[in-house]
């Protein structure tokens, strides 16, 4: 048989109104009482009534979380620290993965709402800022992860993706480089990367390109696709800042079928640092967002929001790390 709330409460020693008000999030309790019904609740496997508690208007227990693209690897990263910290606070998770198609979003964050679920997670990539007003209006609870959105009073977790860019671009300045180009997505973190990128040149007195070709895809073909055409140029870059780690790996791939070296002739620089990052060949120099803490802060907001713990919302910027590999190296001759 199914265990029951009365089991649980007879397990741990207390009433069946504390184990309520564990599930449900309510009234006053001690933290070490929690924990033990919480506890008692693991050991037994006791899952309350999901169905009950959304039909009561009571906490379902869920977090929908929309990411552009699980085959991402940092984005799978986000998701892993982000279900890792719900489940330690009791909380199940939804993924959804939205391929960057605003018809996904919409759907998706519509099938969410009629789930009933206490909250919703959007990461980088959701580009609809009138959507977000609309939950914000609805006073449905919120947190966004990996971008920020100045005009609206939400929730933030962000790394500092113009110090990013900027750290990037000063690594490459440094080694001698002054033809950098850059791969990007038109997205609002890709765009911040590149504003930190062009400060960097700017104040080394480089001239770049005003006109930027974007990627349709972040994912490593299209940064082939666009390095090849980059390394074909009349005036090719000796060095290549590439957005995100897929970007930069297609990058390398590029470069490598033109018969070129990494890093002799061409050094690379990408952005995440995810777990591939180490295992290309060569390993590559990167820029590093802490993704675990990341998805634990923003967790942490959202159930605040969620259990009404807090007045203000709060906007939480992480610093990125320049982690240098051997993908880079001092630019010594033309090319």
């Amino acid at each position: 048989m199914k265990p029951t709330i009365y089991d649980v409460a007879r397990e741990a020693g207390v009433s069946i109104a504390t184990v309520s008000k564990v599930i449900n999030n309510t009234g006053r309790i001690s933290e070490k009482t929690r924990k033990l019904v919480l506890s008692v609740m693991k050991e037994m496997n006791y899952q309350p009534s999901v169905v009950a508690s959304a039909l009561t208007g009571k906490s379902t227990y869920t977090i929908g979380l929309m990411i552009p693209d699980l085959a991402n690897p940092f984005f799978s990263g986000i998701a892993r620290s982000i279900e890792d910290r719900g489940h330690a606070l009791g909380y199940n998770i939804v993924i959804c993965s939205t391929d960057y198609d605003p018809e996904k979003e919409a759907k998706y964050i519509s099938l969410l709402l009629q789930k009933s679920v206490d909250g919703i997670i959007l990461a980088s990539g959701f580009e609809n800022v009138e959507t977000v007003r609309e939950l914000i209006k609805q006073k449905v609870p919120l947190a966004i992860i990996a971008r920020e959105i100045p005009s609206l009073e939400v929730d933030t977790v962000a790394v500092d993706d113009f110090l990013g860019g900027y750290q990037a671009a000063s690594h490459l300045i440094s080694l001698g480089h002054r033809r950098i180009a850059i791969i990007a997505r038109d997205l609002w973190s890709n765009r911040e990367r590149m504003r930190g990128y062009r400060h960097a040149l700017d104040e080394a007195g480089i001239d770049y390109g005003r006109d930027v070709e974007y990627v349709m895809e972040s994912n490593v073909e299209s940064g082939k696709a666009l390095a090849e055409k980059l390394l074909r140029s009349a005036d090719p870059p000796t060095a290549i800042f590439a957005c995100n780690d897929l970007l930069a790996m297609g990058a390398i791939h590029a470069a490598r079928r033109l018969g070129m070296s990494i890093p002799r002739d061409l050094s690379v620089v990408g952005f995440d640092n995810t777990a591939w990052a180490s295992v290309t060949d060569p390993p590559l120099t990167t820029v590093a967002q802490p993704i675990r803490d990341m998805g634990t802060h923003v967790m942490n907001l959202l159930i605040q929001e969620i259990n009404g713990e807090k007045k203000h919302k709060q906007r939480i910027v992480l610093l990125p790390e320049l982690v240098v590999r051997e993908s880079t190296a001092k630019y010594v001759r033309d090319m």
